[in-house]
């Protein structure tokens, strides 16, 4: 059995050296700038689902980390009472509440930002942040598009700010533990990984445009997105599921894994083909719900071929991609969002597998099974998760901050990217229907202009990038 220890953090965000225009210092100073007894003065900005984990993560923390969660931010005023609540009963302080995440970024006593709004903010947001002199903990996947991707990367290296994307895997013992095992030859080489998202997920029906409640500004909430009507199935949550805010299930759910079967692959580079297809399968109009629902609005497919209602998913539910790395090494990815069998030793839904040329690994969750040759029973697995809260990717965050040493975060901005440019290289592949190549070095398709248009977005002013 291989023997155990500490899995050692290497991937390091590359520094520009430049000073932050207007700030009068280098952001790089700031820990030495803060002092050891300092709080960090942090804003949330989204505070639904995912940004109520941030918030309880934040609250949970040691006292050592000194955090204040001085700011709750969100386009929909409804949710303030209740997630200051939340602060409030954990840290018995009262957060102030703002709508406008420009008016956050505006306030000098905020340190840091951490981010959960949809997907279609994240790059803006995160690029406004650092010209504001904010450390950044983003959600995932980093960006809505691979253009703007690069610039958030750019914005982190000149800023020389943390910037940290939630990969959350990245922080978990036992799956460190398996990366660990798999770089150093626990399965032989390692020349294939898959990567699993099956989520069941019903039809969630479908609604004529309406007016937006009077708690959302819904202007803002759609800030760099195409202008459209309100509608409350392409809203909130149901943003995933539509191309001008979401990426779908590959990016949602699928970017976690996806980090996993890269991370294990050792590959910190962009793939250099891409082939996906697949669809919405599995709805008809009886999925619908019933007072919504007409004749025709569910198909089978791809909705971009057969139309669809205009509040119905664009995304597809079912999906397969295929990565092809320069030295031949291959990433699989695979959801599906309706009724299925499982893979894996004891039926995984989530996870990954690895394939090498002495045997294959399982991950699943926070635990790992690895299997030798033909061999039923695994040769090593990980040791049970410790009942005691794990240091997470948001303490990590906060620690980096303090350091001002970026060799510590976890998932760095650079690596976040590479990451979440995978489910946004299979929808491109998946929306034009063939396979592509990809030039890493330009990131750019190659003699394929249509394809290449779906690298990058049309901004909606005035919430567009700085020249």
């Amino acid at each position: 059995m291989t023997k155990r220890r500490e899995f050692i953090k290497k991937t390091a965000l590359g520094s520009a050296g430049i000073t932050m225009a207007g700030l009068g210092f280098s952001a790089k100073s700031y820990a030495s700038i803060m002092g050891s007894n300092d709080r960090i003065h942090l804003a949330q900005i989204g505070i639904r689902n995912q940004g109520t984990v941030h918030i309880n993560n934040y609250c949970s923390l040691k006292d050592s980390h000194n955090v204040v969660i001085k700011v709750l931010c969100d386009a929909d005023e409804a949710l303030f009472e209740s997630k200051a609540k939340i602060v409030r009963e954990k840290t018995g302080l009262s957060p102030e509440l703002e709508w406008d995440l420009r008016k956050v970024l505006e306030n000098k006593e905020i340190d840091a930002v951490s981010m959960a709004t949809p997907n279609h903010w994240h790059a803006l947001a995160t690029v406004w942040a650092c010209e504001a002199g904010k450390h950044v903990y983003v959600e995932k996947p980093a960006s809505h598009t691979l253009w703007e991707g690069r610039k958030m990367v750019e914005a982190a290296q000149k800023s020389e700010l943390t910037v940290q994307v939630g990969l959350t895997n990245r922080a978990f013992t036992n799956v460190q533990e398996a990366i660990q095992f798999l770089h150093e030859g626990g399965i032989g080489k390692v020349y294939m990984a898959r990567a699993l998202t099956y989520k069941l997920r019903d039809s969630y029906g479908t609604a004529k445009d309406s007016t937006p409640p009077d708690s959302l500004h819904y202007d803002l909430w759609l800030g760099p997105a195409p202008y459209r009507p309100y509608n409350e199935k392409r809203s909130h949550y149901n943003w995933h599921w539509f191309w001008d805010t979401g990426n779908g299930d590959s990016g949602n759910t699928g970017t976690h894994q996806l980090d996993i079967a890269r991370w294990g692959l050792q590959k910190h580079e962009h793939p250099e083909t891409v082939y996906s297809r697949g669809g919405i399968y599995g709805f008809d109009r009886d999925a619908c719900m019933p007072d919504t629902c007409t004749p025709g609005t569910m198909v089978y497919g791809d909705v971009e071929t057969y139309g669809h209602d205009p509040s119905m998913q664009e995304t597809p539910n079912v999906q397969t991609a295929l990565f092809n790395y320069a030295d031949g090494t291959l990433l699989e990815y695979e959801a599906r969002g309706r009724y299925t069998n499982h893979e894996g030793s004891e039926g995984r839904e989530v996870g990954n597998l690895f394939y090498g040329s002495e045997g294959w690994l399982e991950i699943s969750g926070t635990s790992w099974r690895a299997f030798h040759h033909r061999d039923t029973k695994p040769f090593v697995s990980s040791k049970e998760a410790d009942s005691g809260q794990e240091a997470t990717l948001f303490s990590n965050f906060l620690e980096a901050i303090r350091s001002g040493d970026q060799n510590q975060l976890q998932c760095t901005m650079q690596e976040g990217f590479y990451s979440s440019a995978l489910p946004l290289l299979a929808n491109i592949s998946y929306r034009v229907g063939r396979e592509l190549r990809f030039l890493g070095d330009s990131e750019q398709f190659a003699n394929d202009p249509e394809a290449n248009t779906y690298l990058s977005k049309i901004y909606r002013e005035p919430f567009s990038f700085p020249k």
